[in-house]
């Protein structure tokens, strides 16, 4: 998916976030929102918005030398959904389609994401979305594609995020790889968010290559796009890598809540809508 104009004022509202996150100096804020500013007309208008954000994310760490202004807010939100894990693993095994539920589950995970959101009540989100249908449901699609395939190649996306993931792997009981970034970018989960979420206990853990807030095939190390195109069943969460791998072909499926007017608008659903695609 590429960029949209309205992406562009996004990139500078994330930076602008991110900068406040590292410090209080407001000339030092203004210097990282030039520079950011300044790098955007060069960048190739087709380009995704993952690629984009790889190269805003870039800047900002390297005019303000911190490398994950996310670390602390990773670690909180990490724990506040393991606090959450025992009431999700009831909720999803008293359901009358265990495995339905926990893709719901997976999918409110999804609001974990301090790109597009900044103020959320996980609980809140929780409870109404057990009552949200799924705008565009391939559940069906789904359950076939998990019944033949040997293994699941999942992607993660944010930190907290995770712990929602690894109820859904639990339920489908099948052996995973679970990708993760190799770099810090936004709250987008590494190898040690991954590890402190418990998913050391459920997959496999490996590294996309890529540090980009989406996944971006032509950006991921060669390794992992062997295991990308001999793949069964890819799941990919969240809208960044939509952006990165909805024109990809593949056995794919997109878990992710329209958190923006763009991609709402890309995949024709209103806003908030829930999607297994």
């Amino acid at each position: 998916m590429r960029a949209y104009l309205d992406c562009y004022p996004c990139f500078l509202t994330q930076t602008l976030k991110t900068a406040r996150l590292i410090t209080s100096d407001e000339r030092k804020i203004k210097d990282i929102l030039d520079k950011v500013a300044a790098s955007l007309p060069q960048i190739n208008f087709a380009a995704t918005p993952a690629e984009i954000g790889r190269e805003v994310y870039r800047i900002i760490a390297q005019e303000s030398g911190v490398e994950d202004p996310y670390h602390h807010l990773k670690k909180v939100w990490t724990a506040k959904a393991l606090k959450l894990y025992p009431y999700l693993k009831k909720l999803i095994r008293s359901s009358s389609d265990p495995l339905f539920q926990a893709i719901k589950v997976a999918i409110v995970g999804n609001v974990i994401d301090f790109g597009v959101n900044r103020s959320f009540n996980l609980e809140e989100e929780v409870e109404q979305i057990l009552h949200q249908p799924l705008v565009i449901n391939h559940y069906q699609r789904f359950q076939e594609t998990l019944k033949k395939a040997p293994q699941i190649l999942y992607i993660a996306d944010n930190a907290g995020e995770t712990v929602f993931d690894r109820l859904l792997i639990e339920e489908m009981a099948k052996p995973v790889i679970y990708v993760v970034r190799e770099k810090p970018v936004i709250n987008d989960a590494v190898r040690q968010d991954a590890e402190e979420a418990g998913l050391a206990q459920v997959a496999q853990i490996i590294s996309s290559g890529v540090d980009a807030p989406g996944t971006v095939l032509s950006l991921c190390h060669d390794e992992f796009r062997k295991i990308f195109i001999s793949a069964e069943m890819i799941i990919s969460k969240g809208q960044g890598n939509y952006e990165g791998l909805s024109e990809e072909k593949g056995p794919l499926f997109f878990l992710l809540k329209a958190k923006c007017e763009v991609i709402a608008r890309e995949l024709n659903v209103p806003l908030g809508s829930l999607l297994l695609i």
